[in-house]
């Protein structure tokens, strides 16, 4: 049995990144008339290190992307969310080979209290300051689209 040669500048099926499925939030909520969006920081331990980002996370299999960030909210904040329209999906592909499909949704009601289970910091912020924090890549169009009031 032969094996597959690969290009000289092509990466073997193995240490290519491969194509991760991931689902997250834009919670929502109006503070004193201005429409606020929560955001999250990682932790100084976890891949890219304290970049902001929407909460949410990986569709496991079986799991509809609805499902599976109605999962994700409450393990990593707490609540149990009403996951609203989606609002757009973005395929973003890394400098280190690994690629995401992100779908974002609307979220403006959720039952109890936000708690910060996994991060290093949550707050709200208006969305015209969304770009004065340091985001993941695969959400930098968003955030501007957010702060530029494209969406929204």
């Amino acid at each position: 049995m032969a094996a597959k040669l690969t290009q000289p500048d092509e990466k073997p099926a193995s240490a290519r990144g491969r194509l991760r499925y991931v689902v997250a939030a834009l919670i929502l909520r109006e503070y004193s008339g201005v429409l606020e969006v929560l955001i999250c920081q990682r932790k100084a331990d976890q891949a890219m290190a304290l970049k902001w980002e929407f909460p949410g996370g990986k569709i496991e299999p079986g799991e509809t992307p609805e499902e599976a960030l109605r999962r994700e909210l409450n393990e990593e904040l707490g609540i149990e969310a009403v996951i609203g329209k989606p609002l757009t999906r973005v395929r973003h592909n890394y400098r280190n080979g690994s690629a995401v499909d992100l779908r974002f949704f609307i979220v403006n009601e959720f039952q109890g209290e936000l708690e910060n289970r996994i991060f290093n910091n949550i707050q709200w912020s208006q969305l015209p300051a969304l770009p004065s924090f340091d985001f993941l890549a695969a959400d930098l169009g968003l955030v501007r689209d957010l702060a530029d009031g494209k969406l929204l």
